[in-house]
């Protein structure tokens, strides 16, 4: 059953019966009257007055909905195949979406082809076209740019993105043009412009005795240059002379957690000073220290010890290195962190003994004690002060203690710790709860605060009872299908889920606003960097019920960074995008449904797009040969039609602090890369 669509004058696939939102179909809303579509010779005049009914769109008044009911009594075994067969439609149409959504990576990742996050068939087609050598206009018309006699057969090669020299271009078309007159049967089009020497072209005539040339070449003479030979060297040029290769991405090395005690001292001088020297030996450009709130203002409010830190950075202004500094406002610990351990400063957690819901609390009532709960960003709950003024207290005492650092130009950045794991996320994934890889995690969003907010953002749209968190959502190790809520056609896509998942991001999409609006007063004229979270596990399910449990409203059917990254773009924030880990087997993907190519492309995409800058982190600390590879082609993306490429890349070092400490057999081979000195 299909419904029209009067804006388009298309057939939309939406069932009538779904549970839709009335404020984005306000056509199928009940309160508008219904109408039977025409049929027959009715149908005729019907069309002929499609322009009025796109007038009528606009006034709000829209008919044309298709009957549901038949003609008389029709009994309900027709309505039963006609329900049965919608439903049939909807698979078909889900697993042709599944297909089209692995070409469209296999053509981004291996041909390098420029689609857009959210691109259609027309897109692909088009893209195809153009690698033929056919020209398509934004209208869809589809043309060859000279004309071409009908025997003449053009090779479907790849165009050169790199100019190359006139003098080449000269004697590759000298050398084609003595092989025509040579071999007859070779053409080449006199409307051809010079760089467009992939278009060198063969006739499809009969060869004595081995019948129509494939891809050995027609052409015997040892002097003279056959077309694929021509093609293949334009190509091998092109590769050579690829254009990113040439831009230099900024690598700094993060130093280990525990260089600074619970104390704030400096642990090892001399130990830092040899760690420092290794770095500077392989010409890294910086290094990133975290400087925990729980650590500077640990014991008291408003009193920070930075001492520490200044000892620190007078060391690595010895070696005349960049500094990115991260305001971390989350605790530090868990299986990878060794025996360090850094919590949130002791006078908030004595704070969260008597009032624990300025902790985020899942539905079973537990607390996380990772970072402090954003439904308190604007609530005087701590000591007089609101969440947010703490923040931006600590930030301004920051600043004004290391003013002369940042007066040289020593401090290159300032990156703002969001939430879980210095993330823009929520702790759904927390280990101390049980979680484990791939478990689906949990809403953060069950004390006073959080409910309260959710409560009167339901009344407001006229459903109290909405005001509550979701009863089927799982546990943290639940996979989709065993939820109610994330499973196909679950609650997530119904009036109600879609409501709560828009609430739920837009809590974590306001914290960032009020955090980033302080830290630009802070830190003005300093870079801005943000941590966006990879979280790529149920990312083949149509909910990326991961994602939404982490505040990440991206189902299949909807772009859930773009409102992220606008909020970002008002503070002219650099991205910096965790990369996921080295590839699992093929067993372990389709179990934890994981897409990381397919979610850093959308991610890096998306911010691309609005306009920002955008860096890197590896998300584990080891990485071979071929791990190094995917980094760097992550890093400076080949031929990108843009020239994109990351403006920094962070490498993160495992822990504990020893000089040399690092699993990255190629470490030195990629900065070079990352700096532009070797070629591929």
């Amino acid at each position: 059953m299909h419904t029209i669509n009067t804006t388009t004058g298309s057939q939309d696939p939406i069932d009538p019966n779904r549970n839709l939102d009335p404020d984005q179909y306000p056509h199928r809303n009940p309160s508008h009257t219904q109408s039977r579509r025409p049929r027959g010779f009715a149908a005729t005049a019907a069309a002929a007055s499609m322009g009025q009914a796109d007038s009528d769109v606009n006034n709000g008044n829209i008919t044309g909905e298709t009957s549901s009911g038949g003609g008389g009594g029709g009994g309900g075994k027709g309505k039963r195949e006609r329900e049965k067969e919608k439903e049939r439609t909807k698979l078909r149409e889900r697993h042709r979406r599944a297909i089209t959504s692995r070409m469209l990576a296999g053509l981004r990742q291996y041909g390098n082809f420029p689609l857009p996050a959210r691109a259609d068939m027309n897109d692909v087609i088009a893209a195809l076209a153009r690698e033929a050598g056919w020209s398509v206009d934004a209208d869809g018309t589809t043309y060859r740019q000279s004309h071409q006699s009908n025997h003449v057969v053009q090779f479907p090669t790849r165009s050169i993105e790199s100019p190359l020299s006139s003098s080449t271009l000269k004697n590759c078309a000298k050398a084609a043009l003595e092989c025509q007159q040579q071999h007859p049967s070779l053409r080449i089009d006199e409307n051809l412009s010079p760089v467009s020497l992939d278009s060198v072209v063969i006739a499809e005539s009969d060869h004595p005795g081995n019948g129509r040339y494939t891809g050995a070449s027609p052409i015997p003479s040892v002097g003279c240059v056959d077309a694929n030979q021509l093609i293949q060297d334009v190509h091998s040029t092109e590769r050579r002379n690829d254009y990113t290769e040439n831009f230099y991405v900024p690598v700094y090395a993060m130093l280990p957690v525990g260089v600074i005690d619970n104390f704030g001292q400096l642990v090892d001088p001399q130990g830092v000073r040899q760690e420092l020297s290794y770095m500077k030996s392989l010409n890294v450009d910086g290094v990133v220290i975290d400087c925990w709130w729980g650590i500077v203002e640990g014991w008291n409010p408003q009193k920070y010890v930075w001492s520490g830190y200044r000892e620190l950075f007078n060391l690595i202004r010895d070696f005349k290195l960049k500094l990115q500094v991260v305001m971390a406002f989350h605790e530090y610990g868990g299986n990878a962190s060794g025996n360090v351990m850094i919590s949130l400063p002791q006078w908030v957690l004595e704070i969260g003994k008597d009032n624990p819901d300025i902790f985020f609390t899942d539905r079973e009532g537990r607390r996380s004690f990772e970072c402090m709960n954003w439904s308190v960003d604007k609530e005087r709950v701590l000591h007089g002060r609101t969440g947010v003024e703490v923040y931006f207290d600590f930030m301004r005492s920051f600043r004004s203690d290391f003013d002369d650092l940042f007066v040289e130009g020593m401090i290159a950045a300032i990156e703002i710790g969001l939430g879980a794991s210095g993330e823009l996320k929520y702790p759904s994934f927390p280990e101390r709860m049980g979680w484990i890889y791939p478990g689906i995690g949990e809403f953060q969003c069950y004390d006073k605060y959080s409910q309260t907010s959710l409560l009167k953002e339901a009344k407001a749209r006229g459903f109290a009872f909405w005001g509550k968190g979701p009863e089927n959502a799982g546990q943290y190790n639940s996979q989709p299908h065993e939820t109610g809520f994330f499973q196909e056609r679950g609650e997530y896509d119904s009036y109600y889920g879609r409501f709560f998942l828009n609430w739920y991001s837009q809590l974590l999409i306001g914290h960032a606003d009020n955090v980033l609006s302080l830290a630009n007063l802070a830190f003005e004229e300093t870079k801005i960097i943000v941590k966006i979270p990879a979280i790529y596990w149920s990312y083949k399910t149509a909910s990326h019920a991961a994602e939404l449990t982490a505040g990440y409203y991206n189902p299949s059917n909807r772009d859930g960074y773009s409102p992220v990254f606008e909020t970002l773009k008002k503070y002219s924030v650099t991205v910096k995008f965790v990369c996921p880990g080295p590839q699992m087997s093929s067993n372990e993907h389709e179990e934890a449904l994981a897409d990381p190519e397919g979610l850093s492309w959308q991610v890096v995409n998306v911010a691309w797009d609005k306009g920002l800058l955008i860096g890197g982190e590896n998300a584990i600390t080891c990485f071979d040969r071929e791990g190094c590879m995917r980094l760097i082609e992550m890093a400076k993306p080949r031929n990108h039609p843009d020239s994109y490429h990351f403006s920094f890349f962070t490498y993160r070092q495992p822990s504990p602090l020893v000089q040399g400490s690092t699993c990255f057999a190629d470490l030195d081979y990629f900065i070079k890369r990352m700096h532009g000195d070797l070629q591929r």
